[in-house]
């Protein structure tokens, strides 16, 4: 099944602001449109990092009536980062933030988890993905060359992977790159199917 086949008759809605998910969506040949949903996305700190970032997923899904999205393949998600000891990581408030941010993680490892949901029909299906990223030690002109020019407020956990940042300070990393940048592209594809055919 290739499924820009399959959905040519369907209306996919991608429910997300975020510029990374709409490129990762784009290059999987899908024809879509983008609703950006007003939610909150305050994080509850006492939830296991795959709990927060379904939750917000799922507060992002409410925002679409059920009677007027009914037929259409509406898309969600969520990104956030959690440090070596647990700590999330969102966006950050100011460059200060963004800076304290990105010196906790240097030399260390975190990891990152988007949380899917898709629904059609009254039918709906989530998952997470996480991967694991091994940062080298930065020194603070690094982090400061950084933080001014580009743009880490906008991004959970201070970076862009597919910046000037991820090309000098991944070390390694342990599953989907695509997921760092927010949208886990291949487990989507097949997420995708398996929740088609059961249509």
């Amino acid at each position: 099944m290739i499924l820009n086949e399959k959905l040519k008759d369907t209306r996919i809605i991608l429910g997300s602001q975020s510029p990374r998910r709409q490129e990762l969506l784009r290059r999987l040949d899908l024809d879509f449109t983008v609703e950006i949903p007003e939610v909150d996305e305050h994080i509850d700190t006492s939830l296991t990092p795959e709990d927060i970032v379904c939750s917000i997923a799922e507060a992002k899904l409410t925002a679409f009536s059920a009677n007027s999205y009914h037929d259409h393949l509406v898309i969600v998600a969520d990104t956030l980062v959690a440090d070596e000891h647990g700590t999330m990581l969102g966006k950050p408030a100011d460059a200060d933030e963004a800076k304290a941010v990105l010196s906790r993680l240097s030399g260390r490892q975190h990891a990152v988890y988007t949380g899917v949901i898709l629904a059609l029909r009254g039918r709906i299906h989530r998952f997470v993905e996480r991967t694991t990223v091994w940062f080298v030690d930065l020194e603070q002109d690094e982090i400061d060359y950084y933080i001014a020019n580009y743009n880490p407020m906008d991004k959970a956990g201070s970076y862009g992977i597919q910046e000037w940042i991820g090309r000098i300070a991944v070390e390694r990393i342990d599953g989907a790159y695509e997921n760092v940048m927010g949208l886990p592209t291949a487990r989507l594809y097949h997420e995708m199917k398996q929740f088609l055919a059961q249509d």
